[in-house]
């Protein structure tokens, strides 16, 4: 399964990405905000005429690391929608999203 799926609003077909940052855990009281802004700036992009979904956010407190996963067209695109939400991420990876309830039984 390549991670890919059918974009929103109609624009083709988008990866899932995960934009990984370290975070303190500290900082970990910031993670509604932080994600209110990557929701925002991804809102802004998509109706600029760059589609890209942001979907959640993960944080591993153990390890102070941060991903903001997102739906987008490139690696490019996920960088530029954290540059715009002041997200200073480290490295964008494509990443394999598998629902298994989207399976059909055999």
């Amino acid at each position: 399964m390549s991670g890919r799926s059918p974009a929103a609003y109609g624009h083709g077909e988008m990866a899932t990405y995960l934009a990984e940052m370290y975070m303190p855990t500290t900082r970990s009281g910031a993670l509604r905000d932080t994600a209110r802004k990557a929701r925002a700036a991804t809102e802004q992009m998509t109706v600029e005429g760059t589609p890209i979904r942001y979907l959640r956010t993960i944080f591993l407190g153990e390890d102070e690391i941060c991903f903001y996963v997102y739906e987008a067209g490139s690696p490019e695109t996920v960088l530029e929608a954290s540059r715009r939400a002041a997200i200073p991420v480290d490295r964008v990876v494509e990443a394999t999203d598998i629902d298994i309830e989207s399976f059909e039984e055999e």
